[in-house]
Formats: C-alpha cells, structure tokens, sequence
C-alpha cells in the first residue's frame, strides 16, 4: 500500500472514531435544560396582612375634561379625600383577590399606588377610554421580613366604557367602581398565585374584567 493511502486510511479511521466518540457522549449527556427554560414553581401564599399607600405628593385634577392633567383621576365615588378612596379601593381588591389564599407562607403585601387615572365624566359618558393604574407591589415573609418579590411596578390598566355601553354598564351595576375593584382583584391575585405574576396584554390595556366575586359575574358575561 502506498504512503498516500496509508495516510488516507489513517484520516478515515480517525474521523470515524471522533464521530462515534461525539455521538456517544451525546447519547450518555446527561439531559440539562438551560436555566432560562425551567418553569419557577408558583408561590405558595397566604396574606397575613397588607398595607396601602397613596401618597399626598400624587396631584389630584377634578377638571372635566376628555384628559385632565394630574396622577389622580376619580369620579366612581362623591367629591371628597380622592387619597383615601382609591386607597379603600386597592384594600378591597387585596380583601378579594388575597384574602381566601390559604398557601403555605404567610406573606404581607404593600403597596404604593403611583397613578390612578380614571375617566371624567365627559370622557365617560361619550368617547370612553382607559383606566391607567399604576403602582408598586412588594410581597414580603410576614415571620422573617424577607422581600419575596418586588419591589415590581405593576401596569394593571383597564379599557373603560363610554357612551351607551357605560349607561348600559352602569344599568346592570357594572361601575367604574366595580369593575376598577374587581380587576385590581384579579392582577393581585395573579401577583400572589403565579410564578410570573400578572402578565398585562401586549396593548397594555384589559379589555374586559374577570370577576372573582360572584356578584356580577353573570352581568358582565351579559355586556361583554
């Protein structure tokens, strides 16, 4: 044999044997998954407690107008302290959405409301438009005080009616009230039952609410 093939035969069997020790190895790997691709499991809670803050340094616009200027916007209850009303409405949210957990740890929940801009009655009673609610969430070890999660900004915006889908809305005890109280319900719930937490849809607004109350649930399937 000559030297040329003699070469030859000696690259072939190496090749050869590099295939089978790649392929080997492969089918011995142990099977890992990147970490980006394990599912977090989903947190075990139950609220033990909560606290809600507005701030008084959020500016509050009572003007009716199609978009007022100012961070607080709020006309589902009568002319008062617009501080103290949207905080009892996120406490009512965290009562429905929190309160029935019944997980492993207990957890308190605080929250610091940065915008609740709601629709004036002008906007409400014509065009409609978009409930903007934002704030700051932060679930922490109600024994050791370890922050579990957050602080995490929450975009939880809702698509509010106008004209006669608002009177129709409002006939059936649909309010901006209730629909605001049932949503923010539903965004904590997720926040405190998911692993990812409330996942807002790609427009950054929700179209319509899902009730966890009984109450209405029926109403709502009606207009939507």
């Amino acid at each position: 044999m000559s030297m040329k093939r003699v070469f030859a035969a000696m690259v072939l069997g190496l090749g050869v044997s590099a295939c089978a020790s790649v392929d080997t190895a492969s089918r011995n790997a142990p099977f890992d998954v990147p970490p980006t691709e394990i599912a977090a499991p989903a947190p075990s809670y139950q609220m033990a407690n909560f606290e809600v803050s507005v701030p008084r340094s959020l500016r509050v616009s009572e003007a009716n107008m199609y978009y007022p200027g100012g961070d607080i916007v709020w006309r589902g209850d009568g002319y008062g302290d617009r501080y103290k009303q949207v905080q009892a409405i996120f406490e009512e949210g965290l009562r429905i959405g929190g309160g029935p957990l019944e997980g492993a740890r207990p957890v308190s929940v605080q929250i610091e409301v940065t915008r609740f801009h709601a629709l004036t009655e002008k906007t409400r009673y014509t065009v409609g438009g978009v409930h903007s609610i934002e704030f700051v969430m932060t679930i922490v070890d109600a024994q050791t005080g370890t922050v579990l999660r957050g602080p995490k900004p929450i975009k939880a915006s809702l698509v509010g009616y106008g004209g006669q889908k608002a009177v129709a809305a409002e006939a059936r005890g649909l309010t901006q009230k209730y629909r605001i109280t049932q949503h923010l319900a539903y965004v904590l719930r997720e926040e405190l039952t998911k692993a990812e937490g409330f996942v807002p849809p790609s427009r950054g607004a929700t179209k319509t609410i899902t009730p966890l109350s009984p109450v209405g649930a029926e109403q709502v399937a009606q207009l939507n």
